[in-house]
Parts: C-alpha cells; structure tokens; sequence
C-alpha cells in the first residue's frame, strides 16, 4: 500500500511543472553562439569593464550550453552592457566613527540581443547591483574614492563583478 501510494506521488508531482531555478533557459534553441564584447566603461574606475566582461563571459560559459566569443560579428546572440557609475557610500562606523565598512553600487545598462531575430530579448537601461565589503586599511582611514577603494585590492571587485555576472545571465536565461 505504501508503494502504490508513493507511486501516485511521483506521479502526481512529474506532471506539475516544478523544475530546478537555474537549469532552463527563455533563449531560442538557436542561440549557440554570443557575443560579449568588452562593457564600456564611463567610470574612473580602472578595469572595472575588463572584471566585469570577464565575469559575464565566465558565467555563460558555466551554464555549458553556450560558446562565447568576445565580438559580436558571427553569432546568434549578443550581450552589449555600458558601466555608468560606481559609486561608494560608507554603511558602517567603527568606535572612532571612521567609516569600517561601505555600500558598493554599480549602475550599468545591459541589453541582450537576438542577432538572427534582430530584436532585443532583455534589457535593462538602468541596472542597479549592490554589494557591501569591510574597509581594511594599514592606515585606518578610507576615502570614499571607488578608483582607490577598488585598487587596493582586486577582492572586492572580483566579488562585486562575480556575482554581479550570476544575477544578470540568471535574468537573461530566465526572462525575469
């Protein structure tokens, strides 16, 4: 009886469209092949668009369903992102009230093309991402600088840009 009554509940439950976040894609069968060439990048901040490409290159390439090229001549689909500000904003204090620990944002406009369709499969003018990372400082003392912040030490970008690059392919292969 307990078998027949599992049996049933597979059953039930294979018809029910549940499936695991992260493992289909909204992009036509067609789309092989994308494009992804370097963001441009209207910051001060230093290789913030090699990072950040780089990221988003990576992540596709995760997924296995896709090639990735860094042009955008010869392929079926092409992501195009442009890097409009980075900015820094102090969230944390230590006993001296210096600032110990900071906001990151990034505001970006990513846009996802379907060459042989030639429409836009998503996109996002004004993409905000937002991550907050610890100060450390030999000195003690931090400017609210993104090019200084980020150059003392690529972590924080590389953080900031990875799972920057997991949010936006998630949203582009999932049409949220």
């Amino acid at each position: 009886m307990a078998a027949l009554l599992a049996t049933v509940c597979l059953l039930a439950a294979s018809g029910c469209g549940y499936a695991l976040a992260g493992r289909g894609s909204f992009l036509p069968d067609y789309i092989r092949t994308i494009g992804i060439p370097i963001f441009v990048n209207n910051t001060p901040v230093f290789d913030a668009e090699q990072v950040l490409t780089t990221r988003v290159r990576e992540e596709f390439i995760g997924r296995g369903r896709y090639t990735v090229v860094p042009q955008a001549a010869g392929t079926d689909g092409v992501l195009i992102g442009e890097i409009s500000s980075i900015t820094l904003t102090p969230v944390g204090f230590n006993a001296d009230q210096q600032a110990s620990r900071y906001a990151a944002q990034i505001v970006l406009k990513v846009t996802f093309r379907d060459v042989r369709a030639d429409k836009v499969l998503w996109e996002n003018p004004s993409l905000v991402y937002r991550e907050e990372f610890d100060l450390v400082t030999a000195t003690g003392t931090g400017a609210l600088d993104a090019s200084a912040f980020f150059g003392q030490g690529g972590n924080a970008l590389d953080r900031l840009a990875t799972d920057f690059a997991r949010s936006v392919v998630t949203s582009i292969l999932e049409a949220f």
